[in-house]
């Protein structure tokens, strides 16, 4: 049987004008800005008139660490939300933006598969409504404001040693990653070492996804750490005035995104940090948006449950004060036996040795979660080489962990093949109480935050500190930032730190080699092993595939 690409199948769908699906959520002409037939963007006032109604529910969706043999985290959010719809719920669906990065370099599009994706496809994995385009240019703003600040003769005596704010560009290009700039003369600038990251690991993409309003998305900005004066004296963005412009750059882009599935449910659409450099979540104010909007809200954290899921619990869920109700996570039987030691290749073979032994892996995700005491439902993303003996293994396993099971088929299928999930969802909801609680209190220390989600989340013998982090973390006490919540950037393959160790690891540590404040986002970040901020492409990039024909259609967007 000939499959269809997921573009084919997302240019074959037949979108409503984005009008009417605010109509289906109540939201009148007014209270949107629309970019063309099928996106617009949801305005403050709309929020004035929906604040005090009642909370929908929450059900967040997370995975396993991510194999080259897959899993469809996105496409099982997206399914999820279709199901509900069918079985007559009124849900909506909260998503990241996709990046650029990977668009272009290791998988293409990032908007579901299948019959399970939001729409239109190629402008949400493209240059969607500006707002990565917006965050890049006020990060870089900050940039320039910096280094025209030591050209004009530098008033606040900032060390150019301890300037830790870089540039941004939403692409992987390693190349970028360390240069020295202000070469040429003394009228180019002040030399000095400094390096890019990918827009969404930059602080102002943090801070637009955990700001309340316009408003505090300044405040936040205002209070961004930049580098220390020659006497040790922290210097933040609003001491070069700065603050004011970048938010103006931003005040399109704090707004959230609506968009569509392909059974026309509602999506709102906004903000795209990476949970392995970054926090990993939607937009707190697209999630407060849809949980005023709907009856049930189905959400995303990136990467496997270490890293989105546990920094949504305890970064995002903290800060916004929000209360998941349950939490789905997705695993595959090939995922499963690529960590049980199997080859991609080989993963769609039947091996019951190796799917047990790569259980562990789905097994630690699962008690990691129970941790902070929200019901868990395990799906299959289900595949047509899964045995019958594969199947059942897993949802005996599981069952008997405590968490409710249920395949799903919603790529083949999209709603339809979600409808046994959703059952399990609701049952989930109606019988099993969440007592949501985050990993740690606030007044614990920064260094045994640490400590506490390595040993509890990763599964480490412990935390080896590399030189001059423990003295970081006893500054950043001194100077009140000891409550902030903690956000470990490691890799996403492995629960350690080392990307080669699957399965469940044990007797490992977690090695962290630099910590950095993002005093704006309200959180403290530490980088374990070699997690790089700007990504690289990789020999084959996704981009090889992308093309345009005269008419303007997009082909090889995955």
């Amino acid at each position: 049987m000939a499959y269809k690409s997921d573009i084919e199948i997302a240019q074959e769908a037949k979108m409503l004008p984005i009008t009417r699906i605010a109509e289906q959520l109540g939201i009148e002409e007014e209270d949107m800005e629309c970019y063309g037939r099928y996106k617009a963007k949801l305005t403050n006032g709309l929020w004035k008139k929906i604040r005090d109604r009642q909370d929908g529910k929450l059900i967040l969706v997370t995975a396993i660490n991510p194999t080259p043999a897959g899993e469809g985290k996105t496409t099982t959010t997206v399914g999820l939300g279709q199901a509900f719809g069918r079985l007559g719920k009124k849900a909506i669906i909260a998503l990241r933006e996709p990046s650029l990065g990977p668009c272009m370099g290791v998988k293409g599009g990032a908007a579901g598969g299948g019959y399970a994706q939001v729409v239109p496809m190629e402008d949400i994995n493209l240059h969607f409504t500006g707002d990565l385009h917006a965050i890049t240019t006020a990060h870089n703003l900050l940039s320039a404001m910096i280094d025209n600040h030591l050209q004009q003769g530098n008033e606040l005596g900032i060390d150019p040693r301890t300037i830790t704010w870089k540039r941004v560009v939403d692409l992987n290009d390693r190349a970028l990653r360390n240069v020295i700039i202000g070469l040429g003369g003394k009228s180019q600038g002040v030399p000095r070492e400094t390096g890019y990251m990918i827009t969404v690991a930059s602080e102002i993409m943090a801070i637009l996804c955990l700001a309340k309003d316009l408003m505090d998305l300044k405040e936040r900005i205002a209070r961004i750490l930049i580098g220390y004066t020659y006497e040790g004296k922290p210097v933040y963005c609003a001491d070069l005035k700065a603050q004011g412009a970048m938010a103006a750059l931003l005040k399109d882009a704090v707004n959230p995104n609506l968009v569509q599935t392909l059974e026309n449910t509602p999506a709102i659409i906004h903000g795209g940090p990476f949970a392995n450099i970054a926090h990993g979540c939607n937009s707190l104010r697209a999630t407060r948006y849809a949980l005023k909007l709907a009856d049930y809200v189905v959400t995303e954290a990136g990467f496997g449950a270490d890293l989105g899921a546990e920094k949504f619990l305890d970064i995002k869920c903290r800060i916004g004060g929000l209360k998941p109700d349950a939490i789905v996570l997705v695993a595959t039987i090939r995922a499963l036996k690529y960590n049980g030691g199997v080859k991609k290749e080989d993963t769609s073979k039947p091996n019951m040795e190796a799917l047990k032994a790569g259980f562990v892996n789905l097994e630690a995700h699962v008690k990691n979660l129970q941790q902070f005491e929200v019901p868990v439902v395990v799906t299959l993303n289900s595949f047509v080489t899964d045995t019958e003996e594969e199947v059942a293994y897993v949802e005996e396993t599981v069952r008997g962990m405590g968490c409710e099971f249920a395949l799903s088929k919603v790529w083949e299928k999209g709603g339809e093949g979600g409808v046994e999930l959703a059952e399990a969802v609701l049952n989930t909801l109606e019988n099993k109480e969440s007592k949501y609680h985050t990993l740690y209190p606030d007044d614990m220390s920064l260094e045994e935050k640490i400590k506490t989600i390595a040993t509890k989340i990763y599964g480490a013998a412990g935390v080896t500190f590399e030189a001059g982090t423990k003295t970081t973390l006893k500054k950043l006490t001194e100077m009140g930032y000891g409550n902030l919540p903690v956000c470990i950037a490691k890799t996403q393959y492995s629960l350690s730190d080392n990307p080669k160790k699957l399965g469940r690891p044990v007797g490992f540590k977690i090695s962290i080699r630099q910590v950095n404040l993002s005093a704006g986002a309200g959180f403290v970040v530490a980088l374990a092993g070699d997690i790089m901020t700007m990504p690289g492409l990789p020999k084959v990039p996704a981009a090889e595939a992308i093309d345009v024909d005269a008419d303007g259609n997009i082909t090889g967007l995955f």
